[in-house]
């Protein structure tokens, strides 16, 4: 772990090499898992005000499921997105190739919202934990991204290069500089 201004950063995000390999696992991370996306609570009424461009990219199943549930659920204290049926996120569409996608981030594509999608979706694999003092910036791993983790081994791309845009709008492009910097200096 180093520290860079108010966050605590794990090595593993220097050391592991991640591509995500839509093709390969169909987008699993939006469809497996018990809960919903996280969400910040700053983005919660981002989420209300694009809802109405986001509802004609969604599938009718999560249409219901945001109509009985809401936009978003807290769980034990933390906003997450609502799931269809307890499996699907319910922003979640899907390809041609039965591939999982974000219907935030289609709307975002069409140029119908200026907000990509939630912060967690567009950092992951890292997680946040927010603390009174600091920020903890981690990797993490789970079993159906094992595609990507090799995807990221053969293209020789670190986890923070792999999310560097989702960095820098967390974070800052200064302390994207620094961290950086770290990682230069890690490897010699």
């Amino acid at each position: 772990m180093f520290q860079l201004g108010k966050t605590i950063v794990s090595e593993d995000i220097i050391e592991k090499e991640f591509v995500c390999n839509l093709a390969a696992c169909k987008g699993k991370c939006c469809v497996d898992g018990e809960a919903g996306a996280p969400l910040e609570e700053e983005e919660l009424q981002i989420l209300l005000d694009t809802y109405p461009k986001v509802r004609p990219f969604l599938r009718e199943e999560g249409i219901k499921a945001i109509e009985e549930q809401g936009l978003f659920m807290t769980e034990d204290g933390e906003y997450e997105t609502p799931l269809i049926d307890g499996k699907d996120c319910a922003f979640v569409i899907f390809d041609d190739k039965n591939t999982a996608k974000c219907g935030i981030e289609e709307a975002y594509n069409q140029g119908e919202i200026n907000w990509k999608k939630p912060i967690s979706c567009h950092l992951y694999p890292i997680r946040i934990m927010d603390y009174s003092e600091f920020s903890a910036v981690n990797y993490h791993k789970w079993p159906i991204c094992d595609d990507a983790c090799s995807l990221g081994k053969e293209l020789q791309v670190p986890v923070y290069k792999f999310v560097k845009e989702a960095l820098i709008r967390k974070f800052g492009k200064n302390w994207y500089t620094e961290l950086e910097k770290v990682a230069e200096n890690y490897k010699k």
